[in-house]
């Protein structure tokens, strides 16, 4: 063998090597390598009732006959190698407590995820059916969200965590002051919430997300009630539907080739409405519905693309701790006390805060501007039981809708606003009491979650 040939041998078996070398340790353009002690798997399933004909939808009620689009249900289970937690989204009117107790009940069952760590939240769709139980839908409902959260854990793969915010254009606020009283019209001036917020879980495989978690604050009312001058549907729209919070979960997940699992989270929309003007408002046509959710579901995917852009890449953590912590508060109401869930669930630097109801957007704004400084914010309503509206104090000195049909009195708004505030210290971990190793600072922390824990298990 001459010494020409030799080199060129030895070339070769040295480029090869690079190049296994390249191949193992290096991604491949549209691939990103994940160091993160996070894992997470996601899955959905259609809760879509068989018996659609005839059925009585809940929220505004109506009868309809037929689906437009199925409503479906997803869980995206997380486990940062201590901790585990699930959060489970609903195209339904709200989370019922009964429905809540049960889907936690046999996700821990099925998966090992403790039920204190499990977040139950809704759309706040108007158009789907009301729970029950006892009924075959009921009964079914709870053994898909099981199946779902297995599912979700079996797949489960290493993930790191992009963050990012867009903004929507359909909403607006139900409520405006005439001569001291606060009657129903859509009010351009009033407070409002456009944010979207958008949680991509990717696993590095490719640029498409292995999960997608949306925020936005409206009320899924498209096509509920018009006035009678609103064609085709004064009388609301006539088939089952998840509303535009479903419209924009098909919109992400068609984007990508139907290879990811959207999941849609409600914000502080107690006053917040589609933006169709009628008398007072009218109900949504096909065009509106799909303005809505391709407006919402274009922010994500501008937000979704972004986020994989190397500078945001390089930006992501490494390390993402799971806190859970609730507590079940008794609140002022109008004919007695009243009990609500409240929960805190940070994973790494992004906090989600609960609130069993429909809280007015204020709230939202009012716990951001507290929290801000110390984790990201994400404000959930419909979460975890239904009391119903949850009005600000200032809202009930002029009365109108939300305060009047609530439950609660007016001194409800500082008990949920500073308890909401206690969890976020438990969780964020940067009170002294909350990672404080002495003695009596644990023994306090153990009597305030088993007083909880007691608490929860009275109620059911």
């Amino acid at each position: 063998m001459t010494a020409r040939k030799a080199t060129l041998i030895l070339l070769i078996i040295l480029v090869g090597r690079h190049s296994l070398a390249v191949s193992a340790d290096e991604p491949q353009d549209g691939q990103f390598i994940i160091q993160s002690n996070l894992r997470a798997g996601a899955a959905k399933v259609d809760i879509t009732p068989a018996e659609t004909d005839g059925v009585m939808v809940t929220g505004h009620r109506r009868m309809v006959f037929g689906v437009r689009d199925p409503l479906r249900a997803g869980v995206l289970v997380l486990d940062d190698g201590e901790t585990k937690a699930a959060i489970v989204t609903l195209d339904t009117i709200g989370a019922w407590d009964e429905l809540v107790q049960l889907a936690r009940e046999r996700i821990e069952k099925l998966t090992g995820i403790p039920a204190a760590n499990i977040m139950v939240a809704a759309s706040h769709n108007h158009s789907g059916p009301a729970f029950e139980a006892e009924s075959s839908w009921g009964r079914e409902l709870v053994d898909k969200l099981g199946n779902a959260a297995m599912q979700a854990a079996k797949d489960s793969r290493s993930v790191n965590i992009g963050y990012g915010e867009d903004q929507i254009g359909f909403n607006i606020n139900r409520r405006k002051v005439i001569n001291g009283r606060a009657v129903v019209s859509l009010n351009p001036e009033g407070p409002n919430d456009q944010r979207v917020k958008v949680l991509r879980f990717d696993d590095g495989r490719s640029l498409t997300p292995l999960a997608v978690v949306m925020h936005a604050v409206c009320h899924p009312c498209f096509f509920t009630w018009g006035d009678k001058g609103s064609q085709p549907y004064p009388n609301g729209y006539p088939k089952m539907s998840a509303d535009f919070p479903g419209e924009a979960q098909t919109f992400v997940e068609m984007c990508y080739g139907n290879q990811t699992s959207s999941l849609f989270l409600q914000g502080c929309a107690g006053d917040i409405r589609p933006n169709l003007p009628g008398y007072p408002y009218r109900c949504a046509d096909e065009a509106d519905i799909q303005w809505a959710g391709r407006d919402l579901g274009s922010a994500v995917v501008r937000t979704l693309a972004r986020g994989v852009t190397r500078e945001q890449l390089h930006e992501r953590p490494s390390y993402y701790a799971i806190r859970a912590a609730s507590s079940v508060v008794s609140l002022p109401g109008k004919e007695g006390r009243l009990d609500a869930e409240l929960q805190a669930l940070k994973i790494g630097p992004y906090l989600l805060l609960t609130m069993p109801g429909e809280p007015m957007v204020e709230y939202g704004f009012k716990l951001e501007r507290a929290i801000a400084d110390r984790a990201i914010p994400i404000i959930v309503g419909y979460a975890n039981g239904n009391l119903g509206y949850i009005a600000t104090t200032d809202a009930y000195e002029v009365g109108g809708y939300e305060p009047n049909t609530s439950k609660l009195a007016p001194e409800a708004e500082p008990i949920i606003l500073s308890e909401l505030s206690r969890l976020a210290d438990r969780v964020v971990g940067d009170v002294f009491e909350s990672f404080s190793k002495h003695p009596k600072d644990v023994e306090r922390r153990e009597e305030l979650e088993n007083k909880a824990a007691a608490t929860k298990r009275a109620r059911q």
